[in-house]
């Protein structure tokens, strides 16, 4: 009998990439999403059934939550990420689900670590209570956050600008962090198990600029901005203030170099060794 799989979060960059490659697999994805007009473009693809998911409603989450085996936990960056993940493990409790694969953050597991991470600690802890079998994935930041957050001003101005000085940052392709999902997801041999995802390399955003600069044919400039010109900006655009300030802390850390971990975990689980920058930067230099 084949295997149904949730995966909430289903439409942001790595929930997306995970339902795209679950859906050429012999599995049944039921993908949660909040909004079923988000999910429109999801339809498209084979064995994948949209459910829209309220947090606050328990027969939402009963609903999605009905004959699935395997959860991919992901949650968006938000106020009420923790009551989200709270009340999703313990539908999955509620309903037998069989198996977590949580996506979390490198740097969870710091000590005292900075904002973000003791959230995503946090929500780590609410799956290794749940008494249901699991698996950690921490990846590092996504070079997708580039399209996400600078490719606009890129294409205006031909520069892109965060608060993190030299330092370098191993950034992942979210289309490796889906990889990982999907083999630890579908081979049953992680459980238990808690891995650092990065890319092959640590860069600086300098680095980038130019890695940037020569898949587009065009001038890119890295700015390093103070943080409290990156804060105003971000209220600006309506980022709550306490992920704003969580974010700067995030920023701070790449500005010391201590992102800079490699690891080799994408290649030791998937068997492929994860895209470098270039890679990326020659695959996505239509949104730049």
């Amino acid at each position: 009998m084949q295997q149904t799989i949730l995966v909430t979060g289903a439409t942001g960059t790595v929930g997306r990439e995970i339902i795209k490659q679950l859906s050429m697999q012999d599995v049944n994805v039921r993908a949660g999403v909040h909004s079923l007009i988000k999910g429109e473009n999801l339809k498209r693809l084979p064995g994948v059934e949209i459910v829209e998911i309220d947090f606050n409603d328990p027969d939402s989450l009963h609903a999605a939550f009905t004959n699935i085996d395997r959860l991919m936990l992901i949650t968006p960056l938000s106020e009420h990420q923790l009551e989200m993940a709270r009340n999703l493990v313990s539908e999955a409790v509620k309903q037998e689900v069989k198996y977590i694969v949580r996506l979390s953050a490198l740097g969870a597991g710091a000590e005292p670590g900075i904002q973000l991470g003791r959230w995503h600690r946090e929500m780590e802890r609410y799956v290794e209570e749940s008494g249901i079998p699991f698996t950690i994935l921490r990846p590092a930041g996504f070079m997708q956050n580039l399209v996400t957050f600078s490719a606009e001003s890129i294409k205006q101005e031909g520069k892109f600008y965060m608060p993190v000085g030299e330092g370098k940052v191993s950034y992942i392709d979210t289309r490796d962090i889906a990889s990982v999902a999907v083999e630890v997801l579908l081979s049953g041999e992680h459980s238990g198990k808690v891995y650092e995802l990065t890319g092959p390399e640590a860069l600086s955003h300098q680095e980038i600029a130019e890695v940037l600069g020569n898949a587009t044919g065009k001038q890119i400039d890295f700015v390093d901005v103070p943080e409290e010109a990156a804060r105003q900006a971000m209220l600006t655009h309506h980022t709550p203030a306490p992920i704003a300030d969580a974010l700067l802390e995030l920023y701070a850390v790449y500005k010391t170099g201590k992102s800079s971990l490699v690891t080799d975990s994408v290649k030791e689980i998937t068997g492929r060794a994860p895209h470098n920058f270039r890679q990326f930067a020659s695959d996505y230099s239509g949104c730049f």
